[in-house]
């Protein structure tokens, strides 16, 4: 594998090294796409596991906690050892789990391969947005994350739909067939197609990795972009975890009608990601952070109707649908001043993006519970998280923040 040369400028790439947008999307939204598609069937696997809805919840819990270790982990290793290698075995975990998921016969080893399959997982989120950062300057990076959300935010949006057809169909087990196929078809494309994209130097030392892996913990535009952009996308698995809930048993609709609704609230994110990646190149990147405040507005109205018992579910999915728009304006913005903090460590930075997101997401799940009335603790805890994005943000962009340069070799 030829490497750039040391002089170059880290944003320069050879075109030809530049993978298609489809193929990163198809191996980053896989990772989530497991979450997503199971939440519909959890009653129906609880009883033919005899387990309890405590039980099969944590199936979801255990999965982000997953995902967020996972991302931890991947991001240093890829800058050592390269993009592509780590991905493989990543996929490789991803699909062995599948398997015996599909295979549980109780719920411990449920639980136990999809932890294992999260672990899996996330490699394509960690490794998709760190081959964007590789092979882009930073303005075109947050375009290309912007696309590549796009593909990316269909699989969640139609996944609960999906998952109920599919359980519907075949039962609940066909689900993890589903994502096995899934994994092995990302295998064969990431080994048929995907190129090497890493430009850290061969002679480079795991012990060098570490230390930026610990000066991204030291550099305040760093955490500023990451704890704020996470707060600002992963505090709507709050709204995720409380709606079945909500429209069930407080607004008396149907089951059946929840992924539906999920599905409609996350056009919104799909949608702004469209419009995020219209305005690069005409509205300065980090001004894009600012739609934040939108979900922020979006989120009290939420709070404002489930306080006054006016609840219907125009209004909830109206709020939601505002509140994730603003998401997708500012995620990818935020992810590409994140992941673009430090080039030579863009693994790094992309694994920890994605363990704040995963950790923030887990809390704001959790939140929703110290409050009985599920609309109210779930438009808590989206506004809380969008007022500590916003003075994140603040922090990042001051030019006291500063960056942190590499490690000598």
């Amino acid at each position: 594998m030829k490497t750039t040369d040391a002089g170059a400028a880290p944003d320069t790439v050879q075109e030809s090294r530049v993978p298609t947008l489809w193929l990163l999307a198809l191996i980053t939204f896989s990772g989530t796409l497991a979450m997503h598609i199971f939440v519909p069937v959890l009653p129906i696997a609880g009883q033919s596991l005899h387990a309890g809805a405590a039980e099969m919840q944590s199936t979801i819990s255990i999965y982000i906690l997953g995902l967020a270790a996972g991302q931890l982990v991947y991001g240093p290793i890829s800058d050592r050892y390269g993009r592509r290698p780590v991905l493989m075995a990543g996929l490789v975990v991803y699909t062995l789990a599948s398997i015996a998921a599909l295979f549980a016969s109780d719920i411990h080893m449920l639980i136990a391969a999809r932890l294992f399959q999260a672990l899996g997982g996330g490699t394509g989120l960690v490794i998709g947005r760190a081959i964007v950062r590789d092979t882009s300057a930073s303005a075109e990076s947050t375009r290309r994350l912007a696309m590549m959300n796009l593909m990316v935010a269909i699989g969640p949006g139609l996944a609960p739909v999906f998952g109920s057809l599919l359980a519907g169909i075949a039962g609940w087990r066909a689900i993890f067939a589903f994502l096995c196929l899934l994994g092995a078809c990302n295998m064969i494309c990431a080994w048929r197609i995907l190129p090497e994209t890493s430009k850290m130097a061969k002679d480079q030392s795991f012990r060098l990795v570490a230390r930026n892996y610990v000066l991204l913990l030291r550099t305040p535009a760093f955490l500023g972009f990451a704890i704020g952009g996470s707060c600002a996308t992963t505090s709507m698995y709050a709204f995720i975890g409380a709606a079945p809930f909500l429209f069930v048993e407080q607004l008396h609709r149907p089951a059946t009608e929840v992924g539906v609704y999920l599905g409609v609230i996350v056009l919104g994110y799909w949608f702004g990601n469209l419009i995020a990646s219209r305005l690069v190149g005409r509205v300065p990147v980090r001004r894009l952070l600012s739609a934040n405040l939108i979900s922020l507005a979006a989120g009290l109205f939420l709070i404002w109707i489930a306080s006054r018992s006016e609840l219907t579910v125009i209004g909830v999915i109206a709020a939601m649908l505002v509140y994730t728009l603003g998401a997708g304006i500012a995620s990818p913005a935020a992810m590409a001043e994140a992941i673009g903090v430090n080039p030579l460590v863009a693994g790094s930075a992309s694994g920890l993006y994605g363990f704040f997101q995963m950790v923030i997401g887990a809390l704001a799940t959790a939140g929703t519970g110290l409050i009985a009335d599920h609309a109210l603790a779930a438009a808590i805890v989206v506004v809380t998280a969008c007022i500590v994005s916003q003075a994140c943000f603040r922090i990042a962009v001051r030019p006291v923040a500063g960056l942190v340069q590499p490690a000598a070799s």
